[in-house]
């Protein structure tokens, strides 16, 4: 079968579906990425055909998220449609914000299948709204809240279905139209149990692939290593900057893999700079980062506990789900100093309860990954 893959440029969504695209490749299938240009050289050096994804001219309207995924997805569906006819793809994968490539598969004709790279984000209605960091209600009043919380987060979700109708019609399609299937590409101990859990959704487990070819070396001595995440906590000091007067005198070593250089002189415990990630995460003790998706499925998939300090929306659920875990501990930007960050990463190092939280996580995860996304989205493709 020749398999297209699409994913946007960032990171947090090319990256997991280039994974799922060489577990598709593994498995006989002739597979092509679409994606953003920074990555297309990792992605022909690991055997895969990979070419731009089509953005079609910029638009005013680029700064509305609405617009940016069902409007812009209409502008690019006729140019991605086009690579689709070119190539002779029997079928697409789509990752969640790359709606365009949906919609593409639908004006070729080809089944399609949507990769969702964090938990899932439907409303639920055990559950609070989605981005709020709740827990699950318990008793009438917490049951309350969340049912206003609902509310008004529905209102989002019926100027977005009415964005996606609008951008389908456009195009010529049926106002509705939906994938195969969804793929969940996520730890199962990450979602939160619901009773409507949709049929069309499935959690195939994290999938991880890294660009970067060489290693970073860790810090020489046995301290344990603490991995820090290089994302930027928005309204915060940068976390690498920070976690040096946070972590000295610890006992600690620190990697921090970044894409472009530290620009100051390090203590001989710490190193930065370009590496793969999974090596030092095989090696590390805890992580230190933002919470996106991405970072916390990579340290729990090892049984490894987080400090996380979490930006909005996704990221704040991921810190929560974390911490009620008891999988790490959860910073705010507001609060995070240099105190702060210490305490936070001494008690999860002492403490093994964090590590034995985040094993518990780890397991329910057996058995999934790449390969068992990959024999998901086949088995949906061909049915």
């Amino acid at each position: 079968m020749r398999i297209a893959v699409a994913a946007g440029p960032w990171p947090g969504h090319a990256f997991p579906a280039a994974s799922l695209a060489l577990a598709l490749h593994r498995r006989g299938h002739e597979v092509m990425v679409l994606t953003g240009g920074g990555w297309l050289p990792a992605l022909r050096r690991d055997g895969l055909g990979a070419e731009q994804l089509p953005t079609g001219p910029p638009d005013p309207r680029d700064d509305d998220f609405g617009f940016r995924l069902h409007g812009r997805g209409a502008l690019q569906a006729p140019l991605i449609a086009g690579v689709l006819t070119d190539w002779s793809a029997d079928a697409v994968v789509v990752d969640t914000l790359t709606a365009g490539a949906g919609y593409a598969a639908d004006l070729v004709g080809v089944p399609w299948v949507e990769l969702v790279p964090h938990p899932l984000q439907d409303p639920s209605r055990a559950l609070p709204a989605p981005g709020s960091a709740l827990p699950p209600a318990r008793g009438r009043p917490g049951r309350a809240r969340d049912a206003v919380l609902r509310r008004l987060t529905d209102r989002g979700l019926a100027a977005g279905l009415a964005q996606r109708r609008a951008a389908r019609c456009s195009l010529g399609l049926p106002a509705d139209g939906s994938p195969a299937r969804r793929l969940i590409a996520t730890l199962p101990g990450l979602e939160l149990p619901r009773p409507d859990w949709p049929p069309d959704a499935v959690v195939v487990g994290p999938l991880e692939w890294d660009p970067a070819t060489d290693d970073l070396a860790p810090p020489a001595g046995d301290g344990p290593l603490v991995f820090l995440s290089s994302s930027t906590v928005h309204g915060a000091t940068e976390l690498l900057a920070l976690a040096l007067p946070a972590l000295a005198g610890l006992g600690v070593r620190l990697a921090c893999t970044r894409f472009e250089a530290f620009g100051r002189a390090l203590p001989p415990w710490a190193v930065a700079g370009p590496g793969r990630q999974g090596p030092l995460l095989d090696a590390a003790a805890v992580v230190v980062g933002g919470a996106g998706h991405g970072i916390v499925a990579k340290a729990l998939v090892r049984g490894l506990p987080l400090v996380c300090v979490p930006g909005g929306g996704e990221q704040r659920d991921n810190a929560a789900r974390v911490r009620r875990a008891g999988a790490g501990l959860e910073i705010r930007p507001r609060r995070l100093t240099a105190t702060t960050l210490r305490d936070a990463a001494r008690r999860v190092l002492s403490d093994p309860a964090f590590a034995a939280g985040a094993q518990r996580i780890a397991a329910t995860a057996a058995g999934l990954g790449p390969s068992y996304a990959a024999a998901a989205a086949e088995e949906a493709l061909n049915s």
